[in-house]
């Protein structure tokens, strides 16, 4: 493979996970606004938000490359993927310990 072969396609590589952070994080956010109750919401922002921020870092990571800032967005992405889960069940631990009972079909409220 040549340079330039490489080169267009690690363009590509960023554009894509570009846009597969970008869509994680557009689900992260219609869940969040859509889903009717806090675990449900709390469900969606850890699992949904985590992919969208790891594909994004990850995609500033391989721009930037290793050095510098490569490796501080290598390390944001680890510590996002270890505190994002850890905070939403933390949220909902929270919300059972109040009593907050889980929506249930045919619950009207939302």
């Amino acid at each position: 493979m040549t340079a330039a072969t490489l080169e267009t396609a690690r363009v590509w590589l960023i554009v894509a996970l570009t846009l597969l952070g970008l869509f994680f994080s557009f689900v992260s956010m219609v869940g969040v606004l859509r889903l009717p109750d806090v675990y449900s919401r709390a469900h969606t922002a850890s699992q949904a938000d985590t992919l969208g921020a790891g594909f994004g870092l990850a995609a500033v990571a391989l721009t930037v490359g290793l050095a510098g800032a490569g490796f501080k967005s290598v390390l944001l992405l680890f510590f996002i993927f270890v505190t994002n889960p850890t905070a939403a069940h933390a949220i909902a631990r929270a919300a059972f310990e109040e009593g907050i009972v889980p929506w249930i079909e045919g619950d009207d409220r939302r």
